[in-house]
């Protein structure tokens, strides 16, 4: 496979991590709603109040991941674009993000497979982030009842 269809399939991998944003930015304000109704309630549950705030704490965590997913989703598809003379534009994507300090000086000159799984190792820990939100919403949602009736 070319090296511009490469990046070409990883920008649109990489673009899927807006879904799981929304998903997960819907799920942290759930969080924060639940935390927030269980101060309004005169005997706030510390079942209510440590599940939205861990909602609210993975929510956080994953959209710290899903700002760097989509800046790596915008740098391949722009690459992808203009894979003509890459090398030159490696080179000047490296002298960018160094200069920028969001590269280390001695990452530069990295094959663009490592560079591609690197990036998809981003979407996938974006990934596992939402993945315990909504385990951690259907363990509310399923154990939360019985937990009220517990005390």
């Amino acid at each position: 496979m070319s090296i511009d269809m490469q990046l070409q399939v990883t920008a649109s991998l990489l673009r899927r991590g807006d879904s799981l944003d929304r998903l997960s930015t819907g799920l942290t304000l759930l969080g924060a709603l639940l935390g927030l109704s269980q101060f309004v309630l005169s005997n706030p549950g510390v079942w209510g109040v440590t599940c939205g705030s861990g909602l609210l704490v993975l929510g956080l965590w994953q959209k710290y991941w899903a700002v760097r997913v989509a800046f790596d989703a915008d740098l391949f598809q722009h690459l992808a674009q203009r894979a003509a003379n890459l090398d030159e534009r490696t080179q000047a994507l490296d002298q960018a993000l160094t200069a920028l300090n969001l590269q280390p000086a001695d990452r530069s000159d990295r094959p663009w497979n490592q560079r591609i799984a690197g990036a998809l190792t981003l979407l996938r820990r974006q990934a596992l982030l939402v993945a315990a939100q909504v385990l951690l919403t259907l363990v509310f949602i399923f154990a939360g009842p019985w937990l009220a009736v517990a005390g």
